[in-house]
């Protein structure tokens, strides 16, 4: 059964008793054709929560994020954007939305000021008492970095400049909820952490919950409150990086030298055997580093053992990962 669009007024069903929920999805599916591509996606996100969603290519990442966005519709299941069926969402609802996509959009012959002015006129009708909109031209391009170039056309601007001006658009309305596709593709290091003091300015100051689809876990690990990790249509694990480490793996990994000779020791309690190693040895201990598994390791054997059949006792393993 597929979900209608139908009247263009927004429903809100209620069923989200926690006002602090913006994302609410229940046993979410997609079919194409015969092949199922989503098989009971679960997941809630609150004000202000980053959530990043990992998976291989053909997980399902773009397909989730449409449907929350209301541009596909879904075959079965629940789902509720700040308390709205995207599938009936109005235009009131859409400009509480932010989107930055994959690829960037060609608006070559705009100079960048006159553009994000442009764009930003369409949110004003949709201001209210807790939201201003649009951000303010010039501090929202100075927000992405973007002020040395804000008269220059977008066609004249480099590639990493290009995204920022995507990231603008996608703000410009001072969204709710944003959605970040691959956002930092093209940036060089430092404008990558501007831009995670911009992730970090939206959720603190502005209360803004952003889910982000990224391949740069390193990234991901930084930005993210939670991880959802989705392969074959459905969520295998959730939590931050810290707590799917340590479901994955208890043990941390111990370096350290001494006399010249490096030594790496696996063990539960890596605080008691660095207390005892010190205890030991004292000031002859050298280039300590205690390691727990990272999210790439993390995210490497969830993954692996889905696709070889042993998903089932490891996601068990993760106590209702939907909620």
């Amino acid at each position: 059964m597929v979900v209608s669009a139908g009247a263009e007024t927004p429903t809100s069903t209620g069923s989200s008793t926690d006002r602090g929920t913006t994302l609410d999805v229940h046993d979410l599916r997609m079919r194409y054709g015969s092949t199922d591509v989503l098989t009971g996606v679960s997941f809630r996100a609150r004000r202000g929560e980053v959530l990043a969603l990992l998976g291989p290519n053909g997980a399902g990442k773009t397909t989730t994020i449409e449907i929350l966005e209301g541009f596909r519709m879904r075959s079965g299941g629940r789902v509720e954007v700040l308390g709205t069926d995207p599938a009936r969402g109005d235009e009131r609802w859409r400009s509480r939305l932010g989107v930055v996509l994959q690829s960037w959009r060609d608006h070559g012959r705009w100079r960048v000021r006159e553009l994000l002015a442009h764009l930003g006129s369409y949110y004003a009708p949709y201001s209210t008492e807790r939201t201003s909109r649009p951000w303010d031209v010039d501090e929202l391009i100075q927000v992405v970095g973007l002020t040395e170039h804000a008269d220059k056309k977008v066609g004249q601007l480099s590639g990493g400049q290009r995204r920022r001006v995507d990231v603008a658009i996608g703000i410009v309305g001072r969204p709710e909820v944003l959605f970040l596709d691959e956002p930092t593709a093209g940036f060089d290091p430092a404008a990558r952490r501007e831009f995670h003091d911009l992730v970090h300015r939206l959720t603190d100051i502005d209360d803004t919950t952003i889910l982000l689809t990224t391949h740069d876990l390193d990234e991901a690990e930084k930005l993210a409150d939670r991880i959802l990790i989705l392969a074959g249509g459905r969520i295998i694990a959730s939590g931050s990086a810290d707590e799917l480490s340590r479901r994955i793996s208890a043990d941390a990994e111990v370096r350290w030298s001494r006399g010249g000779t490096r030594f790496v020791h696996s063990t539960g309690d890596a605080t008691g055997f660095v207390r005892e190693l010190f205890a030991q040895h004292g000031e002859d201990v050298a280039d300590l580093e205690v390691r727990r598994a990272s999210l790439e390791d993390t995210y490497m054997t969830l993954v692996r053992d889905h696709e070889s059949g042993r998903a089932d006792g490891v996601t068990r393993a993760f106590e209702e990962v939907a909620r």
